[in-house]
């Protein structure tokens, strides 16, 4: 597995070492010693969610989850291609309020690693996009929250004007950071 760092401190994105032949392809997508030899020690899948989108330009996020059951998850589209982002609100990191986009395809079999504290969201490119979250928390009801995908503060940049968004995910609020 290659990880590659991004600007944001414990975000990665991820590379299988494939092995192919006359048959296909095989990969390891998940290995917890090459995870510990790439500074994630602590990772330890609990749950797999899959998320299937039939339209483009649908917009999943911004998403995370309130401690104490903030997740860890490792994501990859294993149908499709997405525009995925990751939003630092580490209040202690170097990288606050700063994001990194990855285009996740399912050809280049990629990944991302989102440490907690970060918000998550993506966009598909294409239809009949399907993305595999595997989680190093289980969920909690009550303490998942959201942040706004447009949010000037923020100013991601989006490849496009999402046309699918859910009701939730079009009513979040502006981010404010909670006071200490």
């Amino acid at each position: 597995m290659q990880f590659v760092k991004t600007k944001i401190q414990g975000v990665f994105e991820i590379h299988l070492d494939a092995h192919s032949d006359a048959r296909g392809g095989f990969g390891r997508a998940y290995c917890e010693h090459e995870f510990q030899k790439a500074g994630i020690p602590n990772f330890k899948p609990v749950q797999a969610n899959l998320s299937w989108n039939t339209e483009e330009y649908t917009l999943r996020g911004l998403h995370y989850q309130n401690p104490p059951h903030a997740e860890e998850k490792l994501v990859r589209v294993v149908h499709g291609r997405a525009y995925d982002v990751v939003l630092d609100l580490r209040k202690d990191s170097s990288t606050y309020l700063e994001w990194v986009a990855i285009e996740l395809d399912w050809q280049k079999r990629n990944a991302v690693f989102i440490p907690v504290g970060c918000a998550h969201g993506f966009l598909t490119l294409v239809p009949n996009t399907e993305l595999l979250y595997v989680m190093g928390s289980f969920f909690q009801p009550g303490y998942d929250q959201g942040v706004r995908w447009d949010d000037p503060r923020f100013g991601i940049s989006w490849p496009h004007v999402p046309t699918v968004v859910s009701d939730r995910d079009a009513q979040y609020r502006n981010y404010e950071p909670a006071s200490k």
